[in-house]
């Protein structure tokens, strides 16, 4: 059976092609209220998911995906944010109403330099041991950091299964030689 993405307006479809430029397919949670969630930020009309229901990765940020083993997996209560929605689908931006953020919004603008109007702070910079500025970059950095340690722990825990699985092959080889009088028991020590 096909399997589409259900994003407005996405003709994502699961194909060599898609698997080749690296999109995935995600199923909707099952968790009801994660579920709603999603539903919600489609923006699609009476759209309730149902079992072939999937999402492609082009609607999720980058960080919200595990990519440390074998198949990609989204991180627990991931949802998806990337759309490109048409202008009729997009939510209004809301006005300033009250006489003081009008009085704000016509005062003159002052130049500031370039690195105080970036919103996202810069991998490469120097001094990135230095805590940011803003409470909502600290706290994106540190899930950044929690999503690396999961991820690094992850990655130690394959390397050991890794390596436990090359162990008990070598023994195995090295046990069929010794029964083919191939290698010594003097020999298999030394190995």
């Amino acid at each position: 059976m096909p399997v589409f993405c259900a994003a407005y307006g996405c003709n994502n479809r699961r194909n060599n092609d898609t698997r080749s430029r690296g999109i995935t397919f995600h199923k909707f949670p099952k968790d009801e209220k994660l579920r709603s969630q999603w539903e919600v930020v489609l923006r699609r009309k009476g759209f309730t998911a149902t079992e072939s229901s999937k999402l492609c990765s082009k609607h999720f940020k980058p960080n919200e995906f595990d990519r440390t083993g074998q198949i990609v997996r989204l991180r627990d209560g991931a949802i998806p944010s990337v759309f490109n929605f048409p202008s009729h689908l997009q939510r209004p931006v809301a006005t300033r109403t009250t006489k003081a953020s009008r009085k704000a919004e016509k005062s003159p603008q002052v130049d500031l330099p370039q690195h105080f109007l970036e919103s996202e702070p810069q991998p490469n910079v120097d001094h990135t041991y230095a805590l940011p500025d803003s409470p909502t970059h600290l706290k994106a950095r540190l899930t950044e950091a929690l999503a690396k340690v999961e991820s690094l722990e992850r990655e130690k825990q394959n390397a050991k299964k890794r390596e436990w699985r090359a162990k008990k092959t070598i023994e195995s080889l090295l046990e069929d030689l010794k029964k083919k009088n191939l290698i010594t028991d003097e020999l298999k020590e030394e190995a």
